[in-house]
Order: structure tokens, then sequence, then C-alpha cells
């Protein structure tokens, strides 16, 4: 879900890192090319993909545990390549007018970010949609994409000096809201996976904040902290939405949960340290709204203390082998996987630490050792994805991952979308697009 994050003073191997939409799949680009792991397991990291055909990637992002992969180099900046890495084929690439600065995914649209312009192209043929010109100025290349495709929320800043946030829906092509977010600029966005919450943070990085969408109004506050602004390097909810998750160039990762305490619950025990919550509850609304809203602010559920600090990072919030984990890539290139206690929170305990560019033995997925279910649906597709022969000349995006391992597939993965990754006959030849630049796309 989090976008690719270069990943400037790290290790001189590694570029960027990035999880897919569902946080199942870790890509890193490096100065050699790219490589894709499988997030499956605790215990070891299965490498499922290595491309060393284009150096020095910055950008590398793949559609859920699909086949289809989105690079960019340091070569040719300006250019999108699209791949069916398991056929080791390119479906096509584009060329921009500047530099591209980040891409986002879903199975309906493909977004690309550049400094003073939004992309828009339909997934399924990479049809050039809209182009939103003009946009703020915007070095980063901040924006979100909703995962779930039945909306395709896109969000960026509205704004280059205020925490404004521009929502704009992504199938309908047209600007849903504007939602005033912080004071100063912002510097993350995330959506959750039904696309029904917006999290942000500005450039302080003191407060984050979730907004329900599409009507933009103001849901949770959470206090990161108060004694120093830092740069939120990561901003992603848990997959059912319980949880939201902060990292930073401190040392420090803050984990927030998202729930209302309403009056309706059991009265508790009488205790000195109820009663002055309750007393601090009462005065807030005698003091200013600044104030008062501070002390109202939620706190961090749970946190980590990593070992490093100043090193860019991402986290990712997901289940693996049915419990909830916490995974955090870092520039170093490694992997550390945390326990996450739903119930209690507190400390997470450190459980696991991979290295991103060891040379480890690659484990192919093995298709056809596993039998298909009977019921013809997406997860019946997935496993008799080698059975399928291909009659297109444009390779379909066929799904590897989790199912393959005996994962239970999360049942947002089984909706019928727009895409049938399943279906290569779905998709029509393409070749056309090759170095081709959008230049004719609609103006906003």
């Amino acid at each position: 879900m989090e976008a690719a994050a270069e990943a400037p003073g790290g290790s001189a191997e590694l570029s960027c890192f990035s999880y897919n939409q569902d946080c199942t799949s870790l890509a890193i680009g490096t100065t050699t090319g790219y490589r894709l792991f499988s997030l499956s397991s605790v215990e070891q990291l299965d490498q499922v993909h290595e491309s060393n055909e284009i150096p020095d990637v910055y950008i590398v992002e793949r559609l859920f545990s699909s086949s289809l992969v989105v690079v960019v180099s340091h070569a040719k900046p300006q250019q999108m390549n699209v791949y069916h890495f398991k056929k080791g084929t390119e479906i096509c690439n584009y060329s921009y007018s500047s530099k591209i600065l980040s891409i986002r995914l879903n199975r309906q649209r493909l977004i690309v970010c550049l400094e003073e312009s939004i992309y828009i192209h339909n997934i399924k043929d990479m049809k050039l949609l809209k182009t939103i010109l003009d946009t703020p100025p915007n070095t980063t290349g901040l924006c979100a994409l909703s995962i779930n495709h039945a909306n395709s929320y896109l969000a960026y800043p509205g704004s280059a000096t205020s925490g404004e946030i521009a929502l704009y829906d992504g199938n309908t092509l047209k600007t849903a809201c504007t939602i005033a977010a912080h004071d100063g600029p912002l510097a993350a966005l995330t959506f959750n996976s039904t696309g029904s919450k917006l999290a942000s943070a500005s450039e302080k990085g003191t407060v984050i904040r979730v907004f329900s969408i599409p009507g933009g109004q103001k849901l949770y506050e959470f206090r990161r902290g108060m004694k120093r602004y830092v740069n939120i390097s990561s901003l992603v909810f848990s997959m059912d939405s319980q949880f939201l998750c902060a990292s930073s160039n401190t040392e420090t990762v803050h984990i927030f949960k998202l729930e209302h305490l309403t009056d309706s619950r059991p009265e508790e025990p009488p205790t000195w340290s109820g009663y002055m919550g309750k007393m601090f509850q009462a005065a807030t609304n005698y003091l200013p709204a600044q104030v008062s809203g501070m002390m109202n602010q939620d706190r961090a559920f749970a946190t980590v203390r990593l070992n490093i600090s100043g090193q860019r990072n991402i986290c990712a919030l997901s289940t693996i082998q049915k419990l909830p984990r916490l995974l955090v890539t870092t520039s170093d290139g490694h992997l550390y996987i945390y326990n996450l206690d739903p119930q209690d929170g507190g400390e997470c305990v450190l459980i696991q630490k991979h290295s991103l560019l060891g040379s480890g033995k690659m484990e192919e997925n093995k298709e056809n050792d596993l039998q298909p279910p009977l019921p013809q649906s997406y997860a019946a597709t997935v496993a008799r994805q080698s059975t399928v022969p291909s009659t297109s000349t444009m390779p379909g995006y066929s799904e590897d991952g989790g199912a393959l391992r005996g994962e239970v597939i999360p049942e947002h993965e089984f909706a019928t979308g727009p895409v049938c990754l399943d279906d290569e006959n779905e998709f029509p030849p393409i070749i056309l697009c090759r170095g081709g630049q959008p230049g004719k796309a609609k103006r906003s």
C-alpha cells in the first residue's frame, strides 16, 4: 500500500522499496535492477523474481500478487515501463514531459504523478484517460490511490503552502472535494483498503488526521509527538482498517487504534487515575480550542523502537501466518518483522530480521504442484494459471502469490473487478503505446 520510497543515503545497492496494495509482496529497486519478494512467511523471505535488465531503478510497483510490474529508472526518468515479469515481456512503455515522481496502481487505474501534473490510465489497456494539469508544485510526487477499484479515489496536495487535500474520483474522472486537513504542507497520504477513510500528516509530523471519504469529515486525530518536528516517511492502514501506522526519520514507529470510547461502556471501578482523567476531560470544556483539541488527541496504541535513526523506512501492517505483524523495511536493505498485540498494544516484539540484498536462493512458484479447487472462483483461476493457453499478443496479468502457498486469500481479492486477471483474452494488444508520449489528454 505504501508507495515506492526512494532511499538516498542508505545502501549503495538499494534505491527504492515498496509494498504492494495488500502488503503481501515487497518490491525493491537496486543499482542493477529490481527484486520481488513474497511476504507469506515470517521465518524465510521468498524471492519470487529478480531482473537485471534495467539498472538504477528508483520506482518499482507491483499490482497486487499479479505478474504486472511497473518500473522507472534513473537512466530514463521520464519513461514508465510496464512488464509481465513471469513471461519476461514488456507490455508497453510511456514517456512523459518531465521526471516521473511516483506511480500508483489498483485493478482499474494506473496513476503517474509528475511535479505539476497527474496522468490517469486505464490499466486494462493502458489508455490515457485524463491529465490533471497545473497541479500545485509537488516535488515529492505525493499522492494516494484507493486500492478499491469500485471508487478509485485519488488524493494529492491541493496547495503547496497549506495542508489542503484534493480528492479526485478516478472512475468518473471528476473532482470529488477538497479537505482542509492541516495548516502546513502535506507530507503523507494514505487510503484504507475500502477507500472509505483517508489519513494525512503534514511536514511538521506531529498530528495525524483521518477523514471520511468522500465527504471529508474529520473522524480521528492522533498525536505522534510534541517535542520535535519529524519527517513522516510512511503512513499505512491495516487491511481491516482497525490500525494506522506511522513511521518517520526518528527511531520510533507509532501504531494508532481507530476506535472511539463511548459513554455506553461499563462503569469502571473508582481509581485516582480515573478520577483525574474525568477531571481533565471536564476541564477541556473551558480551555481554548487549540489546547482542548490537543488534550483530546489519541496517543499511540503500540510502538516500536528501531535500533536505527535517520534512515528512510516504510511500514506495513499485515497478517502473516494468521497473526498480525508490523513490517519495517529500511534503506540499509533490511526487513524487520514484529509481533503486534491487537488487544493490549504496547511495545511490539521483534521476531525476525531479513536481508534484502543477500544472494539467497530464489524459490520459484510451483503452480503445477497445486490442484485447482472445484469452484470456479477467483482462487480457482489463480491456481490453474499455468494451464491457460495464451492467445493474445498482450500478456494477461496472471496471479501467483499466496494461494499457491496455501494461504487464505483475503475476501477483497475475490471481488470481480473491471480487470479479469485470469483471462488473457481480456487484454487487446497495446504494442502501439510503446514509446508513445501521452500528450493529447483531456484537460481538467
